[in-house]
This record gives structure tokens, sequence and C-alpha cells, in this order.
């Protein structure tokens, strides 16, 4: 009777794809293993780290978890009250058979959604895989389980609180860019750019820490050299390999010693005895905004990214000749 394949020489078979990215045929010839065989390997091997390790490495977390979150936020990007950054990357695959322009996106190549939400320490919080390419981010995220547990209020997420030397309560929230809709759990920059100066600041304070998931994307995939290509397998099997480059990705972290910060017990006991709070969403970013303006929360930096002026422009406006605009031209002047 033939041997079976050793369950170490299936997860290596699997890694071996994810990590580099070979094709099928390649593992073939590599391991000596039939190309359907090694088809199947990889569906087995991604099934089950994801049903093993989802449960310990990517579960939902309680509400102390998502105080360390919010300190982690706080500590390394200057945002209190910061739960997670959201964002969605597309995937690239091959197009499906008789699937018209469903995949097809805005950047004009065909793709699948990998909506997640991610902490300070780059690990996924939560992750949704598998919709269409031509919908939006906001679209996506609005059909999570994610968002409907979110407008519940079943996330379990801490209350209102006050921020430090601040008199007013502001809730915990998620931080997202411009394709995604304002909401009192969730903040977007200013659009247009006609900003103030707080705005401004404000818009800069939010991306920095939203650049945390485009960083947890970026080393995924610069570990997973299996997304840096179009991916032509069954859907099935795509959103099952992209579930696991996440939720190794949080092992990997977690396994090597990625420490997050202590709370401050006895601080956040004190916050969390606050209730109550009935602003609107455009009232909740506008009391961030000034608060990113305060003493109490500005950065001795912040100034140098919202007022800077680019040497070349200002060469440009010095050296305008009017007289050098074409009759009938439409002048426009932007100023970085």
């Amino acid at each position: 009777m033939r041997e079976s394949i050793p369950p170490y020489i299936r997860l290596a078979v699997t890694l071996r794809y994810m990590a580099t990215g070979d094709a099928f045929a390649r593992l073939h010839f590599d391991f000596r293993i039939g190309i359907k065989t090694v088809a199947n390997i990889v569906r087995e091997v991604t099934h089950h780290i994801w049903s093993e390790l989802s449960t310990d490495y990517m579960r939902m977390p309680t509400q102390e978890e998502w105080l360390n979150i919010a300190q982690g936020y706080e500590i390394k990007a200057n945002f209190p009250h910061c739960l997670g950054a959201v964002d969605g990357k597309h995937i690239r695959i091959i197009k499906p058979e008789e699937s018209g322009s469903m995949f097809l996106n805005y950047k004009h190549f065909f793709s699948i959604v990998l909506m997640a939400i991610v902490d300070s320490n780059y690990n996924y919080i939560f992750i949704d895989v598998g919709s269409y390419g031509k919908e939006c981010d906001s679209n996506v995220f609005k059909e999570t389980q994610f968002w409907k547990k979110l407008v519940d209020n079943t996330l379990n997420i801490p209350s209102p609180c006050s921020i430090i030397n601040i008199n007013y309560i502001l809730p915990y929230v998620f931080v997202a860019d411009e394709a995604f809709a304002l909401h009192v759990n969730v903040l977007r920059p200013y659009g247009g750019n006609e900003l103030t100066k707080e705005q401004k600041i404000f818009n800069y304070r939010l991306t920095r820490a939203r650049r945390y998931v485009e960083c947890a994307f970026g080393i995924m995939a610069n570990k997973w050299r299996i997304l840096h290509r179009s991916l032509n397998l069954s859907l099935d099997l795509t959103v099952a390999i992209v579930k696991t480059t996440c939720v190794l990705q949080n092992f990997i972290h977690t396994e090597e010693g990625h420490v997050e910060p202590l709370i401050n017990r006895d601080r956040l006991n004190s916050r969390l005895h606050l209730e109550g709070n009935n602003l609107t969403a455009d009232e909740i970013r506008q009391k961030y905004t000034e608060y990113f303006s305060s003493d109490e929360g500005s950065l001795p930096w912040q100034d140098k990214y919202t007022s800077k002026i680019s040497s070349k422009t200002k060469t440009r406006l010095l050296n305008f000749n009017p007289k050098s605009v074409k009759q009938g031209s439409i002048l426009t002047c932007h100023i970085v």
C-alpha cells in the first residue's frame, strides 16, 4: 500500500506555496507530488490552519482587550480612544467564468475585497474576505458582521468617557479613509481643498493612526508573496488562502513576542465610570479636531505638515508672469 503524505510535508507545501507564489506545477517538481494532489493539500491545510488558529489569534476582543488596543494607539499614534484602523485591500484574481464585470474594480483589474480592522501592532482584529471587486469599501464594510454588531452595540466596546485634561466625553472610535461614511464610532478625514488649519491637523493625526492598516497589508503581502500575483484559483480557495495569511500574521506576531502596552488600570477605571454621549458624528469629529489643536492634545511637529509650501511652488509663484497666460485659457494655482 502506498504511504500517505506526512503532515509536515503537507504543511511545507502549503507554506511554500503562499510564501513564494510558485505555481502548483513548480511544487509538483520540487516535492514530487501530483499537481492535483498539491491543490488538494493547499485546500485542506489552509482550512485547518484557519479553523485551529482563528479562535485564539483572531477572536473578538473583550472590553479589557479593547482598552489595551486603545492605549496602544494612544502611545504609538497619539490618537486617544482609537480601537482600530479600517480599510479594504483588493486581492488580484483571474476573472472567474461568467462573472461579467462584478469583480472589476476601479483600478481596472479583477479582484475580491479584503476588509480588515487592525490594531497598533499590525494584527488583524477582524477580517471579511470575498466581496466583489466592484463594490466600494463603505458598502463592503456595512455588509460585514462587524458593522452590524457595531450598530447594534454588541461589540462590547468601552463606554464613552473623557480624554485626559478635557472636560467633555467622547466615544471610542475606529479610523478610516474618505471611502467610508462618518459614524459616531467611525471617523473619516475632512474632504475638499479649502480646509482650515484645524481640519488639516485633524486629517494629519487621523492619517497617523490609519497608516497601521496600510502597513499591515504591506507586511502581509511581502511575507506571503502569493498576494503579489493574480490568483488563478476557485473563489473559495482564494478566500481560504487570504484568511490563512491574515491569521498567520497574527500568529507570528504573537509567538515572536510582539508585546502590547500594559494597561494603567487605575487610570482606565476612572474613565469607565463616566457615561452618556448625545453627540452626533459631526460633533464628535469636531471635538476631536478641537482636541488635536489644543495645548493638551497637540504635537510639537504637527504644524509643519499643514502649513508647508514646497520650494518649487514658491519659486513658481515668485516667477509667475500674468502676461505669459494665453487669452481664453483657465489659470489654476495649487499650493501644496
